[in-house]
């Protein structure tokens, strides 16, 4: 398997990252603060903020780091974990010898490691049954189960959303988001159910693409949060982005965070939770969960935002996108389509405590 070689030297008061095979060099002076680059052959996955940013002032700061630290901080792109394995495996070198994550880095040091070239899964049609609330020669609306991922990633190449779309539309699926994203203009998480809009052809997916970048497409959500929310109507205008604490999650973020906006109403008052109605304006990845956990009401079943322990057996977060409206791309007629709440969660709303 061709590998590419990733290389990190902090040389006095200069830092140098090179991806051997000749796909990004980048080395920053200390004398005169300026950042040379260039470019042979495909972009790097670096990207302009992870390779600068290295005065003097940073390389007397890193010298002493342990170097899993040093590398997760350099390296964004790449997990915690994998670094780890990595370096358990001793393929993580300074100056040609192997070291463990506790090695501290020095000002001299040459650090290398390869990381292997990234090979693109095939991703085949399934015969998965789908819950079609509509179809035409344009898109096709499906009310997303409990569980599904909607395109595949690593841990989910196969019973995903992209799997069933591509066994019953065929060849009809937009390409524009490359072969693992066929006809996916938008998503929502493994446990969220309800409405889902994939587009068939290229002039579906920029009309809806554009519609979901003006905020233009209605799209109201049902959860249940934990707590009483003091007021029956609000508005959560906080920026969200990768949580500095922990890069798995998403979290409010003043400087780091993308404009998102979520209007929430109160639909039935439980002793312990409450039942509500949520509309998006913008579609930020967890936005609600997000949301309604900053202010102190994270979703009943969320794990990752909410109390460790649940009160009741659920699988994930009580969300479920119950309608989605949009003008339609060839029509120009505005459409919109809802899905009923699954079982679960109208048993839920049974047997909660009023």
């Amino acid at each position: 398997m061709k590998k590419d070689k990733l290389r990190i030297g902090v040389i006095t008061a200069a830092l140098a990252m090179m991806i051997a095979g000749g796909v990004l060099t980048w080395q920053q002076d200390a004398r005169n603060g300026k950042a040379d680059q260039a470019k042979q052959g495909e972009t790097a996955q670096l990207t302009e903020d992870e390779s600068t940013g290295t005065t003097e002032q940073q390389t007397e700061e890193t010298a002493g780091d342990r170097i899993d630290k040093f590398l997760a901080e350099q390296y964004e792109n790449l997990s915690r974990s994998f670094l780890q394995k990595l370096l358990k495996s001793g393929e993580v070198m300074v100056d040609g010898r192997p070291v463990k994550a506790s090695y501290k880095v020095a000002e001299g040091d040459l650090i290398s490691f390869e990381v292997p070239e990234a090979v693109e899964p095939e991703i085949v049609p399934e015969d998965i049954p789908l819950d079609i609330l509509y179809e035409d020669h344009d898109v096709i609306l499906v009310n997303k189960p409990k569980g599904m991922v909607v395109h595949p990633a690593a841990g989910h190449y196969t019973g995903t959303l992209v799997n069933a779309l591509m066994f019953h539309c065929k060849e009809d699926l937009s390409g524009i988001n490359g072969v693992l994203r066929p006809g996916i203009v938008h998503r929502i998480d493994m446990d969220t159910t309800g409405v889902i809009i994939a587009c068939k052809n290229d002039l579906a997916h920029n009309s809806i693409a554009a519609q979901l970048k003006e905020h233009s497409i209605t799209r109201r959500y049902q959860a249940i949060v934990h707590g009483a929310l003091k007021d029956d109507e609000g508005v959560i205008d906080e920026p969200i982005g990768r949580s500095p604490k922990d890069r798995k999650k998403m979290a409010v973020n003043y400087n780091n965070g993308k404009s998102a906006v979520t209007h929430y109403k109160v639909l039935t008052r439980f002793k312990d939770f409450t039942h509500i109605e949520c509309r998006l304006e913008t579609g930020r990845t967890h936005q609600i969960r997000v949301h309604m956990a900053s202010i102190g009401h994270p979703l009943l079943g969320d794990a990752v935002y909410g109390p460790a322990k649940c009160p009741y057996k659920l699988q994930g977060q009580t969300l479920h996108a119950g309608i989605l409206g949009f003008v339609h791309p060839r029509t120009g007629e505005y459409m919109e389509f809802s899905a009923s709440l699954p079982e679960y969660f109208e048993e839920l709303l049974r047997k909660l405590p009023g």
